[in-house]
């Protein structure tokens, strides 16, 4: 049977007031709206105890298997509120699609795409004031659903019961101040996944391991770091939480394979569609981190950039490492910005949605 989450309206709701004010300056995850999505798994029973409730904090047993073997996966998309009032979702399918994905490498059990869709559309609806106008910005509503091992248990096997949530929270524009590059720190002391690990799947470990390396190239200057792989640290693979792409002067559109170890961004996807509609030719390959330093120096890389849900595209200024630094320019190029209106205007509904890729909640 499909998920329906059934609403428990919460008595205490935020005034009208008090979101105006949360939407004025909403930071990035700081403030939640009333309601959040639940339901649970249970071995031989499957999913089950749906419902969106009050907004709530989870009580956890001190064994609670996810606290000690760290089994669990998230996702992350936003609900964009368009001129005319209305609210939609970008490519939702994808994210549920990929939380399955996660969840069969971290061996918790698949939620059914509808199920997915019900869960956001159903606290989209109920939560609709949070999501704020774009008018003079990117505001939206970024959603969480998330999954984990709810099970008191010690012992390292797969847990038997499930906690399922979606939360949301409304966030301002990645850029308040006008899209600026950044500096991005290249290690070669940490990995952030191997051949067979987890680098495919979107969960918490993958990102935990990144802070170590995050913090070494904060005291270098750099807000972002790209990892190498973990097998030659030749070969580029992607940031802490974002993928990159690096443009030429030939008009090539160049990023890392999905090899396994990569996050197959939907933002990513999206990216490499649109380019070729701007007169791009997108390639995802192999590419060593030498040719990007190489191509940068010879200024055949005229312009680089991170992509992802949260800023959908952050150009770089340089390449920094132990071995030297690689500037690509100190403003944003003018492929990159040209990209990064083209996913804007589709999320927003400026462009016409050719693709399919938007749907309607409100």
């Amino acid at each position: 049977m499909p998920l329906t989450f059934p609403l428990t309206r919460n008595a205490a709701p935020a005034s009208t007031e008090r979101i105006a004010e949360i939407h004025a300056d909403p930071g990035f995850g700081a403030y939640f709206t009333d309601h959040m999505a639940v339901a649970t798994w249970r071995q031989g029973s499957g999913w089950g105890g749906d419902g969106v409730v009050p907004y709530a904090p989870f009580q956890l047993d001190p064994s609670c298997a996810v606290l000690h073997y760290a089994q669990e996966v998230f996702e992350g998309l936003k609900a964009y509120r368009h001129a005319d009032g209305s609210i939609w979702l970008f490519r939702p399918e994808r994210n549920a699609q990929r939380l399955q994905a996660s969840s069969r490498r971290l061996m918790l059990p698949e939620l059914p795409v509808e199920d997915f869709l019900a869960s956001i559309e159903q606290l989209v609806r109920v939560d609709a004031a949070w999501t704020p106008a774009a008018v003079g910005g990117e505001a939206s509503l970024y959603i969480r659903p998330f999954m984990f091992a709810n099970e008191p248990f010690l012992g390292v096997r797969a847990a038997q019961r499930v906690t399922y949530s979606v939360i949301a929270s409304p966030v301002g524009p990645y850029f308040p101040g006008g899209v600026k590059p950044v500096n991005i720190w290249v290690t070669d002391e940490y990995s952030r996944a191997g051949k067979g690990g987890t680098g495919a799947a979107k969960c918490g470990g993958n990102y935990a391991s990144s802070l170590i390396a995050q913090y070494e190239g904060a005291a270098h200057g750099c807000s972002q770091v790209l990892f190498a792989d973990a097998g030659t640290g030749v070969n580029t693979e992607e940031l802490g939480g974002m993928n990159i792409m690096v443009i030429t002067a030939e008009g090539e559109l160049i990023t890392p394979a999905l090899t396994g170890t990569i996050l197959e961004g939907v933002t990513r996807d999206s990216i490499l569609t649109v380019a070729s509609e701007l007169g791009l030719r997108p390639v995802a390959r192999t590419i060593t981190l030498a040719e990007i330093f190489d191509r940068v120096d010879s200024g055949d890389i005229i312009e680089a950039f991170a992509c992802g849900t949260a800023a959908v595209l952050t150009p770089v200024a340089e390449f920094r490492s132990r071995q030297g630094n690689h500037a690509v320019g100190s403003e944003p190029g003018e492929r990159t910005l040209q990209i990064r209106e083209a996913i804007l205007d589709l999320q927003y509904g400026r462009a016409e949605d050719t693709h399919g890729w938007l749907r309607r909640v409100v």
